[in-house]
């Protein structure tokens, strides 16, 4: 990536200080890396395209979904049918029993009386109608004793473990193979007048040479033609000379090297887990499976529970994939910030790879943020800087950064780097009597104004710049030489690309310098609130995953996240413990994300936060009460007594209260002891503010 946002080139690029080059090709001995993964089991891709989508709530995984009844339906106890079902026969063959023998007349015979012919007597057409006679008769009990005892429901109850499920809407018609509304045969081509070109595309779907990226990155194109129809031309020319392979993204790629979870691009959609079949969760989402798109990452998400509990492998790495395949398709652009080591796949399904601290990551990170204007520039480094840090102001810290940014960038054109701002700060002669100078000569006196503004402030009460100093020290040390250039002598990323369709991980030295990786992780956030919202261009979907965002938050930047559904752009968040979280900020933290999530294993402290994040709900409580039966007969007390000396208890009568009571959705005590291992709690708001309650949901991204 260059430093202007456009995709890297052949051009070469000289090398970071210290970066020994890794040998090109594979290792001598073994074969060369396929291009694409193998193909996994699964439904063609027309059969895919053909399958009916349905969604009743945000969250759900709309492939072949069938939806479910809102409330469950009452449930007759089985016991209870099977006695109803035997009383009927009973009383079914009394009452033939009584009409074959006569007790109750011969009135059942009339109408075979009066519709057959008196010559019919003892011949064998008379023996015939009468026994369709009869028949017609046991078939009318049988009819009516069966609805009146419900056999029918007790032979599905039998023969399946579940009793039938109503629906709540119908399913969507599967569309006909070839049919107008085929989507695999491209109607919506058709429709203008591109028959040649549906053809082509429908021959490469029909062959196997298109996947379900090329599919949507095709379609993609297709809705920017008809938002701008001079792009036809070429749409038609790349289709009818590349076909699956048209409009192909930057990188060339058309799929990730390996899927870790399951997607679905039609619905953008990928598969977290499935709704717990538990009391716990709405009757109408318990069985369905459950999975997140840009309708619900647009509120962005915040995930809870301790080490080992499965956030990186079950959300951040599925969701993270999912957003990569999307960028592929040209609908998304994704950046992923982790601890060195994280397993987010491999460097291969990624376009822009930055890695801090190590000599051979090819590409660097602008500290900056790309921006040229030395006042956001200042205000994105003190978030960054002294965002964490009590009693120190942000803008106070902002203008002192930008009353030496200013200048320098005058003077030289340029931000300083990361030693050049550390000399200023520390107000080392040397440093600023030659910035001094230039400005001089240049007879910049604006700017010396500002410098003269920075001198005698410092060392004044509530001067940020010490602090300041003593943050920029962590970002220059010896591991991070060569990194952060200013100089345009590297390859610096810039979050000002978001409006291109990006993959990109950060890798941040945890291990050795967590106080730096703290700092540029606030950095990165600061920085994607403010690219997110000045975005010309918001058709792609931006999203920021944080792999852990221990000490990252600031009061600015959950501000800013507040802000970021209505520029198509989304954040997930990731803790130990939202102790890691100022204390001042738990509330509007959990009040800014539109989803949240507590894993298994989450302390009773944490879960009181999200008890009462998510509220209460009217539920229907029944309370038993247990009364003992005192007997005036004689005879009913030696039955009680005998029956109490067998059984060991007392003989009692229950009393039965119904009542509707206001109660928290999951309490903190269930939180932290009823979530089993490998699920975990979650609600969802989607950007149009549907909302799903919690729900206790199976991790599973692959079933």
């Amino acid at each position: 990536m260059d430093t202007d946002g456009t995709y890297g080139t052949d051009e070469k690029r000289p090398p970071r200080a210290g970066h020994v080059p890794r040998p090109a090709g594979p290792p001598p001995g073994l074969p060369p890396k396929p291009a694409h993964a193998p193909a996994g089991p699964g439904p063609s891709l027309a059969d895919w395209l053909r399958t009916p989508r349905s969604s009743d709530g945000p969250g759900v995984w709309t492939y072949g979904h069938a939806p479910r009844a809102a409330e469950e339906p009452e449930r007759t106890p089985t016991r209870q049918l099977i006695s109803g079902a035997l009383i009927a026969l009973l009383a079914g063959l009394l009452l033939w029993s009584l009409l074959w023998n006569g007790y109750l007349g011969g009135f059942w015979l009339w109408p075979l009386y009066m519709f057959t012919p008196d010559s019919w007597a003892g011949t064998m057409p008379s023996v015939v109608a009468s026994y369709i006679w009869y028949g017609l008769v046991v078939a009318a009990l049988v009819v009516g004793f069966g609805r009146l005892g419900r056999w029918p429901e007790l032979a599905r109850r039998l023969l399946r473990s579940r009793a039938v499920q109503a629906v709540q809407a119908a399913v969507p018609a599967r569309p006909e193979e070839g049919g107008p509304d085929d989507p695999a045969a491209w109607p919506q081509l058709r429709g203008a007048g591109l028959g040649e070109i549906a053809d082509r595309l429908g021959a490469e779907a029909g062959s196997g040479r298109m996947n379900d990226v090329d599919y949507a990155r095709i379609t993609r194109a297709w809705e920017s033609v008809r938002a701008d129809p001079s792009r036809a031309v070429a749409f038609a020319d790349s289709v009818r000379d590349k076909g699956a392979g048209a409009c192909v993204h930057p990188s060339g790629a058309r799929d990730l090297p390996v899927r870790a979870a399951r997607h679905d691009l039609l619905a953008r959609q990928v598969l977290l887990g499935a709704v717990e079949d538990s009391a716990r969760n709405p009757y109408g989402r318990r069985g369905t499976r459950l999975a997140l798109d840009p309708a619900v990452l647009g509120t962005s998400l915040l995930a809870v529970g301790p080490s080992g509990a499965g956030k990186t492998r079950q959300l951040v790495r599925p969701v993270v994939e999912s957003l990569a395949l999307q960028a592929l398709a040209g609908q998304a652009a994704v950046i992923a910030v982790a601890p060195a080591g994280a397993q987010l796949g491999p460097d291969t399904a990624y376009d822009v790879v930055v890695r801090v601290g190590d000599p051979e990551s090819v590409y660097d990170l602008d500290l900056y943020g790309g921006t040229t204007d030395a006042d956001e520039a200042a205000t994105l480094l003190a978030e960054a800087f002294v965002g964490d840090v009590p009693g120190i102001e942000v803008r106070r810290a902002a203008t002192a950064l930008a009353q030496l940014l200013g200048p320098f960038r005058t003077a030289h054109g340029r931000f300083p780097a990361v030693p050049e701002l550390r000399e200023l700060l520390d107000r080392v002669p040397g440093a600023l009597d030659g910035l001094r100078t230039a400005l001089e000569d240049a007879g910049q006196h604006v700017m010396l104004r500002e410098l003269d503004a920075r001198e005698r402030q410092h060392g004044a009460h509530g001067d940020p710049g010490p602090a300041l100093a003593d943050r920029v020290a962590l970002l220059d040390r010896p591991a991070f030489a060569g990194f952060f250039d200013t100089t345009g002598q590297g390859r610096p990323f810039s979050l000002r690309a978001l409006e291109h369709p990006l993959r990109v991980r950060i890798d941040l030295p945890e291990r050795g310098h967590a106080d730096a990786s703290r700092i540029l992780a606030r950095l990165l956030l600061a920085q994607f609130n403010a690219s997110a919202a000045a975005r010309a261009d918001r058709s792609l979907f931006a999203f920021l995953a944080f792999d852990d965002a221990s000490h990252t938050l600031t009061p600015q930047t959950v501000r800013g996240l507040q802000r970021l559904r209505s520029a198509n752009a989304g954040v997930l968040l990731t803790l130990r413990t939202l102790d890691d979280v100022p204390e001042a900020l738990r509330t509007p933290l959990l009040g800014a994300v539109g989803c949240r999530m507590a894993f298994s294993g989450v302390t009773t402290w944490d879960g009181k936060r999200f008890a009462e994040a998510w509220g209460t709900a009217w539920v229907e409580t029944r309370d038993v009460t247990h009364r003992t039966v005192f007997a005036d007969q004689p005879l009913t007390r030696a039955i009680h007594a005998f029956r109490k000396l067998v059984t060991g208890k007392a003989v009692t009568t229950d009393a039965v209260t119904v009542r509707q009571v206001e109660r928290e959705r999951w309490s903190a005590s269930d939180l932290a002891h009823a979530v089993p291992p490998g699920h975990a709690v979650l609600s969802l708001t989607s950007v149009q503010g549907e909302r799903a309650a919690p729900l206790l949901v199976r991790l599973s991204a692959t079933g």
